[in-house]
């Protein structure tokens, strides 16, 4: 690919963002919640956990527990038990119990509305704060950085970085802040649904002119 200057990349980043738009125009955050605290929560289990997983645990969960305080509260083996198929159960119900302990001792019981804050938080980094912000409050401080997105943007040409703190500062300096949460949606989306890790979908992709493939070892 030959290299980009930066206003060429950021052209073509608003064409590929505005056909992405275009074929999923409800992009958004597919782990089902109700409030700050819920897709808090929701976002902590998510990690090595699909999404469609995570939603058939808190359903449940949410009914049990629907305050800080009632998390912060709850017996650390009961937390585990009803978190357990999510993975990683221990680490996160001690996570959740932790950060719910510390939204009602230092926040009034109500999720912190900034990333400083976040991620004082146990168990909250700076991706997990990204989703609260962007997605509970409609605050764009940064971009999410999953597995989709991560690969999504090395193909794209957006970034030749591996590490998601890098990835992000690119991502940043190339998409308008405006459109931070909703572009992380749509590379999730455009992931899930076509540019798939292995055999990705180029042929019917919506995007595959503005695309240079980068990574991607199969023909078109």
């Amino acid at each position: 690919m030959p290299r980009e200057s930066a206003s060429t990349k950021a052209a073509r980043a608003k064409k590929i963002i505005a056909g992405l738009e275009k074929a999923y125009p409800t992009a958004h955050c597919e782990l089902v919640h109700a409030n700050p605290l819920e897709l808090l929560i929701a976002t902590i289990l998510s990690a090595q956990c699909t999404d469609k997983r995570v939603n058939i645990v808190t359903e449940k969960l949410f009914q049990k527990y629907r305050s800080a305080a009632d998390f912060a509260g709850a017996e650390i083996s009961a937390l585990e038990n009803d978190v357990r198929t999510t993975g990683f159960f221990k680490n996160k119900a001690r996570n959740i119990k932790s950060a719910c302990r510390e939204i009602v001792e230092k926040h009034g019981g109500q999720v912190p509305r900034t990333m400083d804050e976040l991620i004082q938080l146990g168990g909250v980094g700076r991706k997990t704060a990204n989703v609260v912000l962007g997605n509970a409050f409609g605050i764009n401080v940064g971009v999410v950085v999953d597995t989709h997105v991560s690969r999504l943007s090395f193909r794209f040409g957006f970034t030749l970085h591996s590490a998601p703190e890098k990835i992000e500062q690119d991502l940043m300096r190339l998409v308008p802040q405006a459109k931070w949460a909703l572009f992380s949606h749509l590379l999730i989306w455009h992931g899930r649904r076509r540019c798939f890790a292995r055999k990705p979908d180029c042929a019917n992709c919506e995007v595959l002119k503005l695309c240079p493939r980068l990574g991607v070892k199969e023909p078109l």
